[in-house]
């Protein structure tokens, strides 16, 4: 098994005034040589937008985009058409493909939004731009799936073998990850509380990838909210 370890400390930081950004890996204006990708993951950035404030319209083309809200909602345009709120348990899925332009803003005057912006790479390219959301529940002591590849028959699915899935467990509780595909890794991130993998414990908004195992794991040290990007290794 083999696993890489990012404290929450050791994530590149921008703050804009209105927009306050953690990334796990190699963003914007933040460069690590050794914080490029994980597998398929390219991105994962934990953002704090001001009310009222966003990212105006900007481009991409072939990347998956999952976004997914912690707290607050988030305004969604694009050149597709859809203009849409995502709100806290929910998430939205954007395959860029040949091309598109979107806006995100934060449609409450008075409240902070944090989300998930996770970005990974396609299994194929130049694919018709695509757009989907869709509500979910977390079921205690199990993890529940958010995105899937398209065969997985969820709604909010992707052009890649890859899976996110989030979950809520109670203090003094173990539970293992089985992967999806077994030549995959699975990177972990913890939202809330404080859980153990191996020798490794981690606390609030540190993260591990793991890689050349099949099942993983999970001792639960506190209450514990977490999530899981399976992707494949290359």
């Amino acid at each position: 098994m083999k696993t890489v370890f990012h404290s929450a400390h050791s994530r590149g930081h921008a703050d804009h005034g209105w927009l306050n950004a953690k990334h796990s890996f190699s963003f914007a204006s933040w460069y690590n040589p050794e914080r490029i990708h994980f597998g398929m993951l390219r991105v994962l950035n934990d953002d704090i937008v001001a009310g009222g404030m966003g990212f105006g319209k900007h481009p991409h083309d072939n990347m998956e985009i999952i976004t997914i809200p912690l707290a607050g909602s988030i305004q969604h345009e694009d050149s597709m058409g859809f203009s849409e709120v995502i709100r806290a348990g929910e998430v939205q899925v954007m395959s860029a493909g040949t091309g598109i332009y979107h806006s995100e803003y934060n449609p409450n005057a008075n409240e902070a939004l944090n989300l998930f912006q996770i970005w990974i790479f396609p299994n194929q390219k130049q694919v018709t731009p695509r757009y989907a959301q869709r509500k979910y529940e977390l079921q205690n002591g199990a993890f529940t799936a958010l995105v899937g590849p398209e065969q997985s028959g969820i709604d909010t699915w992707i052009h890649q073998d890859a899976w996110l899935s989030m979950g809520e467990f109670d203090t003094d509780t173990t539970i293992s990850y089985a992967l999806q595909n077994p030549n995959n890794g699975a990177y972990f991130m913890v939202i809330e509380g404080a859980i153990q993998i191996g020798e490794q414990i981690l606390n609030e908004k540190d993260a591990i990838g793991i890689s050349d195992t099949a099942q993983i794991e999970i001792k639960m040290l506190q209450y514990a909210k977490i999530l899981v990007i399976e992707v494949p290794m290359n």
